[in-house]
C-alpha cells in the first residue's frame, strides 16, 4: 500500500515543510505520505482559469495509474470527519490499495481529475491555501491512525 499526496506547487515554505514532515514522521513507514509535487508551467496573464486547471490536470493524471484509488479534495465534495477518515484508512490497509490524495491549485481541480476520482471529499466549507492543505491532510492521516490505534493524540 502506498499513499501519495499529489498537489501542484513548487518549493514548500519552510513552515509547511516542517509541519508536514513532523506529522508524516509520526506515521509508521507503510502509511507515510509520499508527497508528489506537481510542477506546471508558470501562469500567463492571458490564460483562463480553465486552461490553467487543464494543464494542472494533465500533470496530475500523469501520476495516476489504473487500479489506484483516487480521492479528489473539492469544495463540493462529501463532508468527512476524522472517524470516517480512520475507517477509510483501515479499509485501505486491509485492501492494500494504492491511494492518491489529490489537491488542486489556486483555481481548484479540472473536471478531468474529478471524473477520474472514485471519491470527492471536502475538508471544510472554508477555503485553504493548497500549501496549508498539505499540513491539514498529513495531520488528519496521523489523527486517523492514532484513533485506529487507541493512541491518546485523538481525544474527541
Amino acid at each position: 500500500m502506498r499513499i501519495q499526496l499529489l498537489t501542484p506547487g513548487h518549493k514548500m515554505p519552510d513552515w509547511v515543510a516542517a509541519a508536514f514532515t513532523d506529522y508524516n514522521q509520526r506515521l509508521p513507514q507503510h502509511l507515510a505520505l509520499q508527497l508528489i509535487p506537481i510542477t506546471t508551467p508558470g501562469r500567463l496573464k492571458n490564460q483562463s482559469a480553465d486552461k490553467i486547471k487543464s494543464v494542472e490536470a494533465d500533470a496530475i493524471l500523469n501520476h495516476v495509474k489504473p487500479g489506484e484509488l483516487n480521492i479528489a479534495f473539492d469544495e463540493r465534495g462529501k463532508k468527512i470527519d476524522t472517524r470516517y477518515l480512520s475507517r477509510q484508512l483501515a479499509d485501505w490497509q486491509m485492501s492494500g490499495a494504492n491511494v492518491n490524495l489529490i489537491v488542486g491549485g489556486a483555481d481548484g481541480l479540472h473536471t478531468k481529475v474529478l471524473e477520474q476520482a472514485q471519491h470527492k471529499w471536502s475538508l471544510s466549507a472554508l477555503t485553504f491555501p493548497h500549501q496549508l492543505v498539505k499540513v491539514i491532510i498529513a495531520e488528519q492521516i496521523y489523527r486517523a491512525y492514532s484513533l485506529l490505534n487507541n493512541h491518546p493524540y485523538h481525544r474527541a
